[in-house]
């Protein structure tokens, strides 16, 4: 969580820039100046210079009514990938997982509802299975979510649930917050989660958390697989103790 920062260092219009370009996503992947002052907060007329400004440092793009993100907005994720020192230590632990279990494996970390793939290895067994670099799920229906949630402290965790009710996506998926709540705290008792189907039919994720050498939760190892080959009992005891001895090892490099 981020310190609360003195006013006088606060800067309005970066603030804004950034809310703006947070307003596309896949349900918006174009908007009018209108339509994006609206999701920010924003008048029309100062939503439209600041995507004119964006549109000048090759951001965004226009054709004078709607506009829509650019390639170049990579550079920012990108830059995050290439400098953190997270992705890089964990990637020969990550082949590890992948060459003992066969399955692709990633380091996620939690920001705000969503999980995030940080570092991934591993070549899908179908084209449909897995998440790219940079990936966003929901993360009330993943394993990598659950157990991050579980190694929250309890208010830390309702308070979550508080701002964050449950969607549904498949008819498996957690509809109530008690019912999540409940998710999480097996997560918690257990050291690890599984989540079946809760996204995406026919798919299963393991993870374990991920601790630094203080014992601080940094986001979780997981591996996601498709269903129908064999049990959950059987995933687990083929692929959580690869899990497990992975997280281990890599406390004392954290």
């Amino acid at each position: 969580m981020a310190e609360m920062l003195d006013k006088q260092n606060w800067i309005a219009g970066l603030e804004k820039g950034l809310a703006l370009i947070e307003s596309f996503n896949d349900l918006n992947p174009r908007l009018t100046a209108t339509e994006a002052g609206r999701r920010c907060g924003l008048t029309r007329t100062a939503a439209r210079r600041y995507l004119l400004t964006l549109n000048h440092l090759g951001y965004v793009e226009t054709d004078g009514k709607q506009f829509w993100l650019t390639p170049r907005i990579l550079r920012l994720g990108q830059a995050y990938l290439v400098s953190a020192r997270l992705p890089a230590i964990v990637q020969p632990f990550l082949q590890r997982i992948t060459s003992g279990t066969q399955e692709v494996a990633y380091v996620s970390v939690l920001d705000g509802d969503d999980i995030v793939c940080i570092a991934r290895n591993g070549t899908n067994r179908e084209m449909n299975t897995g998440y790219i670099l940079g990936s966003r799920v929901p993360a009330q229906v993943t394993a990598a979510g659950l157990v991050i949630l579980s190694m929250m402290a309890t208010p830390d965790i309702d308070a979550w649930l508080a701002v964050h009710p449950p969607k549904i996506y498949t008819a498996f998926t957690h509809a109530t917050s008690a019912l999540l709540r409940q998710q999480i705290m097996q997560a918690r008792a257990q050291g690890w989660a599984l989540s079946e189907q809760q996204l995406q039919l026919k798919h299963r994720g393991i993870a374990v958390p991920l601790r630094d050498h203080h014992g601080v939760v940094l986001g979780a190892i997981n591996v996601t697989m498709p269903m129908g080959r064999e049990t959950a009992d059987e995933a687990l005891a083929r692929v959580l103790p690869a899990l497990q001895e992975t997280a281990q090892s890599m406390r004392s490099l954290l």
